[in-house]
């Protein structure tokens, strides 16, 4: 007999190693048990010949639409993850899209940077980031860059910093209602950057602030924990989840990938999703 799992959603790019993206986020999806539904904005590849730095290509806008189109005719969709657009036009169709349909949850992971656009491009994909999608956001996942270049401060270096960062950008979020009673939070991680023994998120709603600390799992960076931790956030809150619970199994998710990281030719090692249990499984 067929079927109906949970569907998670996500608008992302491609990342050839197979690390971060698209690729992340769907085998994030399956592991917490959601049938996982994707369309493609761009296709991203490290250059082993250039010091690992990105090959950016992005699909034509009108490519973009109509993956949007066939995926929202074939499944009832509530739940998306916004990852990589990277371009202006690429956000302007992906915003026109989102804001065609209504949604239960929109997880933006503003990834404000792609290594190997020029300067000017850059700027132009933020300030459109910024004005489309972001005001459509019921929960936004910045990393200590994104949330201090978001929040427009000079430095995130302290916890009461981060927490700063966070109620600053969730002044910028829209004030149509979102989510069930309107709830829009802010998820914005310190990870290994944040000085300390803790990787530490923060949680802001408008109102509240929680503070999630794990123990650092070494000091350097692994490819694909914020989309692997937006991805999390995605799965759960598809299967029904309050955002406060999908943002505790999310950091567990990714705390988990980290300790089982894959290692590879790159500088860098990779989030494993596969290695995560449930506590107490």
């Amino acid at each position: 007999m067929p079927s109906t799992p949970p569907l998670a959603y996500v608008i992302a790019g491609s990342e050839a190693t197979g690390g971060a993206g698209i690729q992340a986020d769907l085998k994030t999806f399956q592991q917490l048990g959601t049938y996982g539904v994707g369309t493609l904005t761009c296709i991203v590849s490290f250059d082993p010949e250039n010091d690992w730095g990105h090959r950016f290509v992005p699909v034509e806008p009108q490519v973009i639409a109509d993956q949007f189109g066939a995926a929202t005719a074939t499944h009832d969709l509530d739940v998306v993850k916004i990852g990589m657009l990277g371009t202006p036009a690429t956000i302007d169709v992906v915003a026109r899209s989102l804001a065609s349909r209504p949604w239960r949850h929109v997880v933006l992971d503003p990834v404000l940077i792609c290594k190997g656009q020029e300067p000017g491009a850059a700027l132009d994909t933020d300030t459109a980031l910024r004005a489309q999608v972001l005001p459509l956001a019921t929960v936004v996942t910045p990393n200590l860059f994104e949330a201090k270049t978001l929040a427009g401060m000079d430095s995130v270096e302290t916890v009461d910093d981060l927490v700063e960062a966070a109620r600053r950008i969730h002044g910028r979020l829209g004030t149509t209602e979102g989510a069930g009673d309107g709830t829009r939070y802010v998820a914005a991680k310190g990870g290994v950057e944040l000085p300390g023994p803790d990787a530490v998120d923060v949680l802001y709603d408008g109102e509240h602030v929680t503070v999630l600390r794990t123990p650092k799992v070494g000091e350097e960076r692994v490819s694909g924990a914020g989309c692997t931790f937006a991805a999390a956030i995605t799965a759960e809150l598809a299967k029904g989840t309050d955002v406060p619970t999908a943002v505790r199994t999310a950091k567990d998710v990714v705390t988990q990938g980290i300790r089982a990281r894959v290692a590879a030719h790159t500088p860098f090692d990779t989030v494993w999703q596969g290695a995560y249990a449930p506590q107490g499984a």
